[in-house]
């Protein structure tokens, strides 16, 4: 079994990647194999198999590579070489594929935005429950109109770096993806649309004389979230292990956990510490190199 160390860094900063490969080879002791996924951009170092025989990543090994890398700005994933590849996404919305926080944004039109802001906030670092959160942050919103929601969504929602190239590489080599959200339909059915999922699934909300009024039952949270992983992926004959998860959120943990490869993107502390790995310096193609994809294979 091979094990691939990936380590990414911004566009052009192929001095600071080679700078880091030999950290590692010093680190390690030498033997590992480099090769180039982009240009100045991102490497896989591989261990022979001989020097990594299980199915596991060896004990100490990720200690390891985070003290080779130290307080460089470069991200960095250790796996093994087998399987990595994965046939499934599913990603949350909020802060990750899109750049902002869709209740946050409403809050604005209506002067509320820091105290819907800190709500957020808190609900995302774990430390209120999410259903009671959202239903409070809905209740400050309730009035607004589709009209004002539309203007949210044309005027102040835009896609992170990275997300479109991202889910059109995966559909375009036969993935399975999905934008999962503890946000709204409204939103997520036209983010989909621009970044290319194939499904996505998000709270509803309820209307009443045309303006909002609250959230229909059940409302989708973190368990939600990893139903929809589980339930998308036996939908298509396959198991946790072959999806790659993304989130920034506590709503998002329990997905990123039960995911092959559960990555935590610019993520609130919480997340980051029980994350498989971190994306923190680069965009959202790091998965795609995680997962061993040359930038030569990437669409969108």
């Amino acid at each position: 079994m091979h094990i691939a160390i990936t380590v990414i860094a911004a566009p052009q900063s192929k001095d600071l990647l080679l700078d880091a490969a030999a950290a590692l080879q010093r680190e390690l002791n030498g033997g590992l194999e480099l090769y180039w996924l982009a240009a100045g951009e991102a490497i896989d170092l591989v261990l022979p198999a001989g020097e990594a025989a299980d199915k596991e990543v060896p004990a100490g090994l990720k200690q390891s590579v985070e003290a080779a890398i130290g307080n460089r700005p470069l991200d960095w994933c250790v796996q093994p070489t087998e399987g990595r590849r994965k046939r499934m996404l599913i990603a949350d919305m909020d802060s990750t594929i899109i750049g902002q926080e869709c209740l946050d944004e409403m809050a604005d039109l209506k002067g509320i935005k820091p105290q819907i802001a800190a709500l957020t906030e808190r609900a995302m670092h774990g430390e209120l429950d999410f259903e009671a959160a959202l239903h409070e942050r809905i209740r400050l919103l309730a009035g607004l109109t589709p009209a004002d929601l539309q203007r949210v969504l044309e005027d102040r929602i835009t896609l992170n770096p990275g997300a479109r190239t991202l889910v059109h590489t995966m559909n375009a080599h036969g993935a399975h993806t999905v934008l999962v959200s503890g946000g709204f339909t409204f939103f997520t059915h036209a983010v989909a649309a621009r970044a290319g999922f194939a499904k996505d699934r998000a709270n509803v909300f309820l209307w009443e004389n045309g303006h909002l009024a609250g959230v229909a039952q059940p409302v989708l949270g973190r368990e939600a979230k990893l139903a929809a992983l589980q339930e998308e992926a036996a939908a298509h004959g396959l198991t946790p292990e072959e999806t790659i998860a993304v989130g920034d959120g506590a709503n998002d943990l329990a997905m990123l956990k039960a995911a092959g490869l559960g990555v935590a993107y610019r993520a609130k502390p919480v997340v980051a510490a029980e994350a498989d790995v971190q994306v923190k310096h680069t965009g959202l193609t790091a998965l795609l190199y995680f997962q061993g994809y040359a930038r030569g294979s990437f669409s969108g």
